[in-house]
């Protein structure tokens, strides 16, 4: 069966949708094209570059360093990270993001995939956040607006740009020929971390049948936070502001539509997680897909 995809940003806790991945490949149910944001965006590319959920689960469990997606090892940890704080303000985050871009090239290029040009024409759209202009942009949709080939872009620099958590990761500088200047993109989810509006018209009209993956427990991604300190306030802000475009969008007959994956325990950006929690990760995607298929019909 194909259908059509839409993959939620959530950092770390995006290895969840791996499992219900799987669970939708063990049913033949097969992606014609998809969306993502942030990890979201990063899986969608791997999929469409030809990856299975098998192959994607098994270099998560033995052939990836996740400390070392956002950083080149150093000796000098703690005068390393001393330095990141210190120039925070000039470069506005804490780490390039140069190493998790060279990782997704290298997965992509192992499949011979290197620009949007390689895959099929609307099979993968990345949503990133346009914060020089104040505007949501979709890849490669709107690189005409900036002057730049739609067909020639990186897909690996899409990627990157739409994982670009704000502070964490470094803007991503890219050139706008049509108004000479250099604009500055972050993270997709700062506007929309969950584009399940892509794929339909106007009248919520669709090709296919789509299915959202949702790190949330439910449709209005309600919760209670306890906010102590500046790094929670910072958190819940950008939250808060990620969720508030796709509350105005997606309306409650998509619920039917979506598997939503409930993770707790699970920071954004642990990027030192455990075997033992990826396993349990994968778990609850698993168990999220298996009880959203007994129900869902098409």
């Amino acid at each position: 069966m194909k259908i059509d995809g839409v993959f939620s940003g959530g950092g770390v806790k995006g290895i969840a949708l791996l499992g219900s991945l799987k669970r939708l490949e063990e049913k033949n149910i097969e992606f014609q094209r998809i969306a993502g944001t942030s990890v979201g965006s990063l899986i969608a590319a791997l999929k469409v570059a030809g990856y299975t959920t098998t192959e994607l689960i098994d270099l998560i469990r033995n052939d990836i360093s996740f400390p070392s997606l956002i950083q080149p090892k150093s000796n000098g940890f703690f005068i390393g990270n001393v330095i990141r704080w210190l120039g925070l303000y000039g470069r506005m985050g804490l780490y390039s993001g140069n190493e998790l871009e060279k990782f997704i090239s290298k997965l992509l290029c192992a499949k011979g995939i290197y620009s949007f040009r390689d895959i099929p024409e609307g099979s993968l759209k990345i949503v990133v956040s346009d914060i020089t202009n104040g505007t949501l942009v979709v890849l490669p949709d709107d690189l005409h607006k900036y002057g730049l080939n739609e067909l020639d872009f990186p897909i690996a620099k899409a990627v990157r740009m739409s994982c670009s958590l704000p502070f964490f990761f470094r803007p991503v500088k890219m050139n706008n020929y049509l108004e000479d200047k250099v604009n500055l993109i972050v993270d997709g989810g700062v506007l929309s971390n969950f584009p399940m509006w892509l794929f339909e018209d106007e009248n919520y009209r669709r090709q296919r049948p789509i299915i959202g993956l949702q790190l949330s427990p439910n449709l209005e991604f309600d919760y209670s936070r306890d906010i102590k300190n500046a790094l929670q306030l910072f958190e819940a802000l950008f939250d808060t502001m990620r969720s508030a475009h796709d509350k105005k969008y997606i309306s409650k007959k998509h619920s039917n539509d979506i598997i939503f994956v409930k993770v707790e325990d699970v920071e954004t950006t642990d990027f030192d997680i455990s075997i033992k929690t990826i396993d349990n990760l994968i778990a609850i995607g698993e168990e999220s897909a298996t009880k959203f298929l007994r129900k869902w019909s098409y």
